[in-house]
């Protein structure tokens, strides 16, 4: 099948976003079906769904990674977009929000508000994007309308009010009481979508006055004349108020609640009835980008300049990298140049295609407010703009989250070596919430995600895609060595063989630095050792300091002056008094009482007040110093503490189990101090442990 081009104000940019679990899956497969975009109803159990096709949301039946699937109704393209609901992969949830006109926030009856639901809200709300709530596994056993609702009335405020409410729950979930047009929509018993439209059953009747006058208040509340003919009693047509209720929505002050169950197939037109009707279509999003230095607001007419924002890319097995745009203006065509307005650099696009989960649907042209894709861009990714060179208008790109767990990762074999560096470099150019790095001492790579799950999952696929296999690891912790008197070490290398010899002989005074890592100097007198050995004296020391002699650790914080020595007039050379001073100032830190030195980290965690007492418990466990605690928005606290990095390896997961996943943090470097002496005889055995290992 081919889309059609539709204008900017018939297509709306719709995500779907909660807790992880609360069917938005189901909900995508359910508005596919009754669009007819597809002939079977999917299901996550079954690992068929559209939105949900890689391996590990088969595997795992979560959604890892946002999906887009459009569809068509009542002659409106709506772009949804699956969002995943775990906080792991929130990286994807704010792609989805940066490009969706607005949010639909699903829950599920018989949980209510959970971690999920609160989070999206909140990225929703920074976004300043319309939203719609929808209580879905309303057939569920311990579904609960009026428990749901009270839920997201407590945690979202008052503007959360319901167009719907249920006909039945659980088991007898038959339907759903419309309040603006005053019908109810009654279901068969089948996943076919087809219901009847009547008259609302007595028994609901109590319900249906006190919920259309708390609807029909909450809309006149925003306007003075219905405020003044409802206080009257005049009557309102439905016309005029869904007219007010979409201005309420648009503004932010009425949230409607809508009531389903994607897998039974119920209250689903009713919702894309809504979507068309309520929520604002692409025509009516202006943004502000950046061209040449200045602000300039960016209108969706096809007419205009292009500019589109690549929001997401995604590696395709059979394709290579797709990048997915929202063309925010003008219009994108298929083997056309385009100016990568990000990056100063031009772009050839290939073959543009509508992306269906994993189905790619062959256009020629992605009109303005529309979202499409286009594989083996060169230059592009994940936040650039692309759009005319006359005119290199930059979008804000996608603000995401900084990383918050790390692991070590470690080649199985001799040929997973050679292949990890590019594999792995793959994977984070898909994913912006995945970074790589190298520690410099321990020479570790390193990778750093959301999570645990987050990042075992980018490495699965990687050994899958690339056939990469990898063994994961705690990073080694940074620790430095130094020492803490002052000392003189003398060292003579003396060595005689046939034809020239060795000889170098150096006194070095080594004391303790705070402040700096490392100063060299030397009061030779008398010429013991002749200037030009000078540089080579300290390139020894310097040798000498990548490596401790307590557990291999890099020495920092130490004085090195070179006092005295003797040299000999054939044998000396450079070579001989770097040796010298190499083991001298080994000799010499073994002298000067050395310590071990840990760093130690700033830690900001903001928590709900209510976690505040667990979180401080846990703190005191891992020898953090608190140093105060401050109020947020919201009933939050951040509490700063310092903590050595060693007990906070694993944090991410500790806190997300303490406050089941309503906690975050983020952990600045602050400075080094001494490692208590039982620990430090745990780092010195794990450090012999480690130097023997890589040796065998």
């Amino acid at each position: 099948m081919n889309f059609r081009q539709y204008p900017a104000d018939r297509i709306r940019n719709v995500g779907l976003f909660g807790h992880g679990g609360s069917g938005k899956t189901s909900l995508a497969e359910a508005l596919l079906f009754d669009t007819k975009a597809t002939t079977r109803l999917g299901r996550v159990d079954e690992g068929n769904t559209v939105t949900d096709y890689d391996p590990d949301e088969i595997k795992r039946r979560i959604s890892v990674s946002a999906a887009i699937a459009p569809v068509e109704w009542r002659d409106t393209k709506i772009n949804v977009i699956d969002a995943p609901g775990y906080a792991d992969f929130v990286g994807d949830v704010k792609s989805a929000l940066r490009v969706a006109d607005a949010a639909i926030i699903v829950i599920d009856a018989s949980a209510g508000v959970e971690v999920g639901t609160e989070q999206a809200w909140r990225l929703a709300d920074e976004r300043g994007i319309p939203r719609m709530i929808v209580i879905n596994k309303m057939d569920r056993e311990n579904a609960d309308f009026g428990q749901a609702l009270a839920s997201a009335r407590a945690a979202f405020g008052n503007a959360v009010a319901p167009i719907q409410f249920p006909v039945g729950s659980e088991k007898q979930f038959r339907g759903v009481v419309d309040l603006l047009a005053e019908e109810a929509h009654c279901y068969t018993d089948s996943t076919s979508g087809e219901f009847e439209s009547g008259p609302i059953p007595d028994e609901l009747k109590e319900d249906e006055e006190l919920y259309r006058r708390q609807l029909v208040e909450s809309i006149a509340e925003q306007d003075e004349e219905l405020m003044m003919r409802y206080l009257e009693d005049e009557p309102i047509s439905t016309e005029e108020l869904a007219a007010g209720l979409k201005q309420c929505v648009a503004d932010g002050v009425v949230v409607p609640v809508l009531v389903g169950s994607a897998t039974m197939n119920r209250g689903v037109p009713q919702l894309l009835d809504a979507i068309v009707d309520l929520l604002p279509s692409a025509a009516d999003v202006r943004v502000t980008g950046m061209v040449n230095g200045a602000e300039v607001e960016v209108a969706p007419v096809d007419g205009a300049p292009t500019v589109a924002l690549a929001f997401k890319t995604m590696a395709d097995p059979h394709v290579g990298r797709v990048t997915y745009l929202r063309v925010y203006s003008g219009a994108v065509k298929s083997n056309t140049h385009l100016w990568n307005a990000s990056r100063g650099e031009d772009e050839r696009l290939g073959q543009l295609f509508f992306a269906r989960g994993k189905e790619h649907i062959n256009t020629d042209t992605i009109g303005a407010g529309d979202i499409g894709a286009v594989a083996k861009l060169a230059s592009v990714v994940t936040g650039d703009t692309l759009s005319e060179q006359s005119k290199p208008i930059v979008l804000d790109g996608v603000d995401f989250p900084g990383t918050s767990y790390s692991t070590s990762v470690h080649p199985k074999t001799k040929t997973d070596l050679d292949k990890m560096g590019p594999a792995l470099q793959r994977l984070v150019e898909e994913d912006p919430t995945l970074q790589l790095s190298r520690d410099p001492s321990s020479g570790e790579t390193i990778l750093s995600g959301l999570g645990e799950p987050h990042v075992q999952i980018a490495l699965e696929r990687m050994s899958r895609r690339f056939g990469v296999n990898v063994e994961l690891g705690l990073p080694r912790v940074p620790y430095r060595e130094t020492i803490s008197a002052k000392t003189i070490a003398e060292y003579k290398h003396k060595k005689q063989t046939g034809g020239a010899g060795q000889y170098g002989h150096v006194f070095l005074e080594l004391e303790p630095l705070p402040d700096a890592d490392f100063e060299f100097g030397e009061k030779v007198f008398g010429g013991s050792v002749p200037r030009n050995f000078y540089p080579a004296v300290e390139k020894g020391v310097r040798e000498g300091m990548e490596s401790g002699p307590m557990a291999g650790f890099p020495v920092v914080n130490v004085k090195v002056t070179l006092t005295d020595g003797s040299y000999h007039a054939v044998d000396s050379n450079e070579m001989s008094f770097k040796i010298a001073s190499k083991e001298a100032f080994k000799k010499g830190i073994l002298q000067g009482k050395p310590v071990l030195l840990e760093p130690v980290m700033t830690l900001r965690v903001t928590v709900p007040e209510t976690y505040t007492g667990d979180v401080m418990s846990d703190l005191n466990t891992k020898r953090a110093h608190v140093s105060g605690m401050n109020p947020g928005p919201n009933g939050s606290t951040t509490i700063e503490a310092t903590v050595p990095a060693a007990e906070v390896q694993r944090y991410a997961t500790d806190l997300r189990s303490i406050t089941q996943g309503r906690g975050s943090f983020t952990t600045d470097f602050s400075h080094y101090q001494p490692v208590p002496p039982h620990i430090a005889d745990q780092v010195k055995a794990a450090a012999a442990k480690h130097a023997e290992a890589s040796h065998a």
